[in-house]
C-alpha cells in the first residue's frame, strides 16, 4: 500500500514538473538568448527516473 501511494505521488510530481516546464518555457527562451540555461530538464529527468524505478519495484 505504501509503495502504491509513493508511486502515485511521484506520478503527480512528474506531471507537475512537466506543467512547470511548459509554463516557464517563455522565460527559458529569454534566458537562453542571454546565455543562461534553466535546469528544468535535470529536474524532469530525475523525477522521471524515480517514477520509473518505483514502477519497476511494484511489478
Amino acid at each position: 500500500m505504501k509503495s502504491r501511494v509513493y508511486c502515485a505521488s511521484l506520478f503527480a510530481l512528474y506531471q507537475l514538473t512537466i506543467a512547470l516546464g511548459i509554463f516557464v518555457m517563455p522565460l527559458a527562451i529569454a534566458a537562453h538568448q542571454v546565455g543562461y540555461t534553466l535546469p528544468i530538464h535535470r529536474l524532469l529527468t530525475n523525477v522521471g527516473e524515480r517514477y520509473e524505478n518505483a514502477q519497476a519495484t511494484m511489478a
